[in-house]
């Protein structure tokens, strides 16, 4: 029974098949009611009582070998011959996976971020979703104040003293910041706001922006001014200049707005800048001493500046696009147009 155990692991070894009914018919020649492995099942009757133990041992490990033996060459021929009917060769290598790039919004927030990450600026995030006060009484807003009417909001919840809204605008993560960080404060605020107005060329009812505020003893429009200055050359050359016009926010005082000498024709007007030389990019202004108060700060002790842009401005700027829409639409023609693009 030895020798024979021993040849059918031979045979097991040596067993190949091409097509499943090969693999069937070694099934039954080594598993069937007379396949070998069967038969020394019927033989293992007489086998002599001090041998069972050693023999029944051996039979059940060859009995799992042929089992195992005849599902391997089952998967394999099965594999081989679904393979050949489906015309596919399952060794070539797979078609390559197309990647993904970032959103030219994402890349120019992410841009303008680590350049005020480079001047020391820390980054705060608030709640799209936001209550009257921060969004727009702790900013200088009255209840009816006309300036409340410069910005259409989306609210979310009416008939409270304090309702809820979608935030019209960064500012309100500077409050939050205001109201529990350490002085000195310095930093910018990324986001995404919202305003009721009719979606063009040049407007959207869902934008991008990004804000700044820097606290401290000290602080004067000079420094408002360099910082800008810097952002701006970082952001489009260092050959740029900026001109700062008189302007007027409810939260700053003085306010003024920012333009960029054209990167495009240098300053000698075209039809992006409409003859101008200058492009629009922020408002700015020293923070009103209402707002300082409100949020539990000194105006007599801190001063401070802040500023605010909007990304995708900033990105059709950069990139000489003519529609703002563009950047919602997920036309994958126009997004394959960044896939190169790179953070500087």
């Amino acid at each position: 029974m030895k020798q024979a155990i021993e040849q059918v692991y031979r045979e097991l070894e040596q067993l190949k098949c091409k097509t499943l009914k090969d693999v069937e018919d070694a099934r039954i020649r080594f598993l069937g009611k007379k396949g070998s492995v069967t038969a020394l099942m019927e033989q293992f009757r007489s086998v002599a009582p001090e041998l069972k133990r050693e023999f029944g041992q051996k039979l059940n490990e060859l009995k799992k070998a042929a089992t195992a033996k005849i599902e391997e060459l089952k998967d394999n021929v099965g594999a081989a011959e679904t393979q050949q009917a489906s015309g596919e060769d399952l060794t070539m290598p797979g078609d390559a996976m197309e990647l993904g790039s970032r959103h030219p919004v994402s890349i120019v927030r992410q841009e303008i971020v680590d350049i005020f990450r480079k001047f020391g600026y820390d980054v705060a995030e608030g709640p799209e979703i936001e209550d009257d006060y921060h969004v727009f009484e702790a900013l200088n807003f009255p209840p009816n104040h006309p300036a409340r009417e410069m910005q259409d909001t989306f609210f979310v919840s009416t008939g409270h003293l304090n309702p809820l809204l979608l935030r019209t605008h960064t500012s309100s993560v500077q409050v939050r910041t205001m109201e529990k960080e350490k002085l000195p404060i310095r930093v910018v605020c990324p986001g995404r706001v919202f305003r009721n107005e009719a979606i063009s060329a040049r407007a959207h009812c869902i934008f991008h922006q990004v804000e700044g505020l820097y606290i401290d003893k000290n602080v004067t429009f000079a420094d408002l001014k360099q910082a800008i200055l810097l952002f701006a050359r970082e952001m489009f050359g260092a050959d740029t200049e900026i001109r700062m016009r008189p302007s007027y926010f409810p939260f700053t005082e003085p306010s003024a707005e920012v333009d960029v000498s054209c990167n495009i024709c240098k300053g000698k007007g075209c039809n992006i800048c409409k003859g101008t030389g200058w492009l629009e990019i922020m408002g700015c202004g020293m923070v009103d001493p209402n707002v300082l108060r409100a949020s539990g700060i000194d105006p007599d002790v801190y001063s401070g500046f802040a500023f605010g842009m909007g990304v995708e401005r900033i990105a059709m700027l950069k990139w000489q696009v003519n529609d703002l829409r563009h950047y919602f639409e997920n036309d994958m023609r126009f997004l394959h147009e960044f896939a190169t693009a790179t953070e500087v």
